[in-house]
């Protein structure tokens, strides 16, 4: 299982951690979209947005903790931008801080059908882990789980 030193770089303010991510808010669910560079965190941030789904932040998002959640909020020099390969820096519709409900790690792939239940461990608080699907409706999925969850998780 993946641990907070596997995706996240310390920003030295005690409570509060900067990772190398991308991060949208679906119905106020946090997606979390962690991975290594050019593994395409922001296109499949761009996919969300396109089905819907607002930006909070791309390239890094600032974590910090609130009770018992983890809220994602997006440093200030980069509000409102994402990268699109080939494109170049985009205006988006900035979204405030959310709440995460899940972490996508595109670095490892779903190999199972079913998945069981994964979690993954930032700033002392477990969130759900969701591997890469290589399938077209991926995002769409994402965004499904977003609103409805899924049946093993009730």
């Amino acid at each position: 299982m993946a641990t907070a030193s596997d995706t996240a770089e310390t920003s030295g303010r005690g409570s509060e951690t900067i990772v190398h991510a991308s991060c949208v808010a679906i119905d106020g669910c946090g997606l979390l979209i962690v991975g290594a560079s050019g593994s395409g965190k922001s296109g499949l941030a761009l996919d969300l947005m396109a089905l819907g789904a607002t930006l909070v932040s791309d390239d890094r998002v600032i974590l910090s903790r609130a009770g018992n959640d983890l809220v994602a909020s997006p440093p200030p020099a980069i509000v409102g931008l994402i990268e699109a390969r080939g494109i170049g820096l985009l205006n988006a519709r900035p979204h405030g801080p959310v709440t995460l409900g899940c972490v996508i790690d595109l670095d490892r792939t779903e190999t199972k059908r079913l998945p069981t239940h994964r979690q993954i461990v930032l700033l002392r608080a477990s969130v759900t882990l969701l591997l890469r699907v290589d399938s077209r409706h991926f995002a769409s999925a994402l965004m499904q789980y977003c609103k409805k969850g899924r049946s093993s998780d009730r």
